[in-house]
């Protein structure tokens, strides 16, 4: 099976990411959301002039990074390219979604627009089946309050079951609030809540079946129901990825399983 999943882990950051910490101890940030959320800004807030930027490893697709420090803590923020979906249809969804997936950051900052919630609210709960490790960054909230849009932030973070952080970036409103909440989810003092939408009765049948295979194969490495789904919608790249990051055969071990079944 190659390289142990632990092994591959701690390498795969540099190696497989071209993420770079400065120390070891420093904790990995990804930024995600849609184009036209105002990411990059809240990107230039947390990081200011400390980032660089160059490709992800055999990708055209641009790798920006940047650092803070915080409370004598070290951040890496790795601002991954701006997506509607995670559905694997273009090289940036496929960059995002597996460094969401394999690269295991410490926290998910996703920046939604506060003018237009709902069409940004995909990509958040695409993003939540991966992770619970998940903060809302709500950012444009003077362009929001022109336009006499009110959100009840405490109930979108209870219904969602992750911190949301209302922000105008432009102006580091809401940013010290952000690196605040950011710095306790690494440290594990946040409780946050993983999203598992239900599907109609037949998709449910079938993942009641697959998914407790993928969970004696995987365990813990990535979660079994996603995987799943990406398996139905007939996502071939995923399998790629499952085969460079975890130096799996998923095809042929999901045969072996339903041999011995």
């Amino acid at each position: 099976m190659g390289l142990t999943y632990e092994s591959t882990q701690k390498s795969s950051l540099k190696d497989l990411f071209n993420v770079e910490k400065q120390n070891e101890e420093d904790f990995v940030i990804a930024l995600a959301g849609n184009p036209n959320t105002g990411k990059s800004t809240v990107f230039n807030s947390l990081t200011g002039l400390h980032q660089h930027t160059g490709n992800w490893p055999g990708k055209t697709v641009t790798n920006a990074q940047g650092f803070y420090n915080y409370k004598n803590k070290g951040f890496v923020v790795v601002d991954l390219p701006g997506t509607y979906s995670l559905l694997a249809s273009s090289a940036e969804e496929i960059v995002a979604r597996d460094f969401i997936c394999f690269g295991r950051p410490d926290a998910v900052v996703v920046v939604l627009d506060a003018t237009c919630m709902e069409r940004n609210l995909n990509l958040l709960l695409q993003i939540q089946e991966i992770t619970s490790k998940v903060i809302v960054c709500l950012n444009l909230m003077d362009e929001a309050k022109r336009k006499n849009i009110k959100i009840d932030t405490n109930k979108l973070s209870k219904y969602l079951g992750v911190p949301v952080i209302p922000a105008v970036a432009r102006e580091n409103k809401g940013i010290k609030k952000l690196k605040d909440d950011i710095l306790k989810m690494c440290l594990n003092y946040i409780d946050t809540k993983q999203i598992e939408i239900k599907y109609s009765q037949d998709i449910e049948d079938i993942l009641s079946n697959i998914v407790p295979k993928l969970e004696k194969i995987f365990k813990n490495k990535i979660p079994s129901r996603w995987l799943a789904l990406r398996m139905l919608d007939g996502d071939k790249s995923i399998i790629e990825s499952i085969s460079k990051y975890l130096h799996y055969d998923l095809v042929n071990m999901m045969e072996e399983k339903n041999k011995i079944s």
